[in-house]
């Protein structure tokens, strides 16, 4: 039996491997992996962990910049949801919020326009160097998140090719977290548990405060290990494979230890139809359009959203509720 303090490793190297059979058996382990557990680390050749390094020392000198400084790129002032992201910005169920910056990155679209408000080309800094920086590690993890498609494809039982089409230009969005020092909090107090939006996310962690609800509804800690990413599965895999993965609800403990965290949300194009991918009779969930669902969950935990829905300057389409997906957490068992 799976030990729930421990999270299944998973090599992803023969992801690039011409044969088949190599592709097939990572495929399996991932499959397992995201069926019992929905949260795992990857390891893998592919990964160039220099690009890591920059990565997190060019969010390190951004965010040590003053308040006015960062918010001269305010998120509200984009074209499609990029930019800082104060203190206080997001709230989530409950009306919690953590105690975080961020600086979002979308899909850096340059085509003509959709009418798609999380496509558009990102708002950037005038750095230079964190552009680059940046973009070098976005498009890094963004072909690596085509292997992994790919494998997810296998995993289902359909073609391999499934997703090619579907993640041409999406709106995967690369968060720039930072986490304050913070002496006057304690470990036990836990805040902004939800499960991610998108089909499953790549993260890269500099400090412990990671916290996964497990299957028998108790939060437990995620440790660091030295070059793996951790990944989970998000509502919109949970759709595509009709509840075999289910999203994983997670949240970051308030530590007093600095701390940066830099996940890539990987999803389909805006106008992808998310529904499970082998119809059968027992399909357990309606389908939905992927952009619309992202961008409905987006703002209704976005400060400047909201302000835009409650003026009604912004109408939302076929919105869930927050935290619809994944396993809920046993009262008993919350720390």
């Amino acid at each position: 039996m799976q030990d729930p303090y421990v999270l299944p490793l998973i090599d992803i190297s023969k992801l690039q491997s011409p044969h088949l059979a190599d592709r097939l058996e990572v495929a399996h382990a991932l499959d397992q992996a995201c069926k019992e557990v929905g949260f795992l680390y990857l390891q893998g050749r592919q990964f160039n962990f220099d690009y890591a390094k920059a990565l997190i020392e060019i969010a390190q000198s951004y965010f040590s910049q003053d308040l006015d400084s960062k918010m001269q790129h305010y998120i509200g002032q984009s074209s499609n949801h990029s930019g800082y992201v104060p203190i206080g910005e997001e709230q989530f169920a409950g009306h919690s919020y953590d105690l975080k910056e961020a600086y979002d990155v979308n899909y850096d679209y340059q085509g003509p326009e959709t009418g798609c408000p999380l496509l558009g080309p990102t708002l950037w800094p005038e750095d230079p160097n964190f552009k680059a920086v940046v973009s070098q590690y976005y498009s890094h993890l963004r072909e690596i998140s085509q292997q992994i498609f790919a494998a997810f494809a296998l995993a289902l039982g359909i073609e391999e090719d499934f997703f090619a089409r579907k993640i041409t230009d999406a709106p995967s969005q690369l968060r720039l977290i930072h986490y304050p020092y913070n002496p006057e909090v304690t470990d036990a107090e836990g805040i902004g548990a939800h499960t991610d939006y998108e089909c499953f996310t790549l993260l890269l962690p500099t400090a412990p405060g990671l916290q996964v609800l497990n299957k028998a509804g108790e939060w437990i800690d995620i440790p660091l290990i030295e070059n793996t990413l951790v990944m989970n599965i998000g509502d919109m895999m949970e759709i595509l494979s009709n509840g075999q993965y289910l999203a994983t609800k997670h949240r970051v403990k308030k530590v007093s230890e600095e701390r940066y965290s830099f996940p890539l949300f990987c999803a389909c194009n805006y106008d992808t139809v998310i529904e499970p991918v082998i119809q059968t009779e027992d399909c357990k969930y309606a389908a939905l359009i992927g952009g619309e669902h992202l961008f409905n969950q987006t703002a209704q935990t976005f400060h400047y959203l909201k302000q835009r829905i409650a003026s009604g300057e912004l109408v939302l389409k076929n919105a869930v509720p927050l935290s619809s997906f994944g396993l809920e957490e046993q009262p008993e068992a919350a720390s």
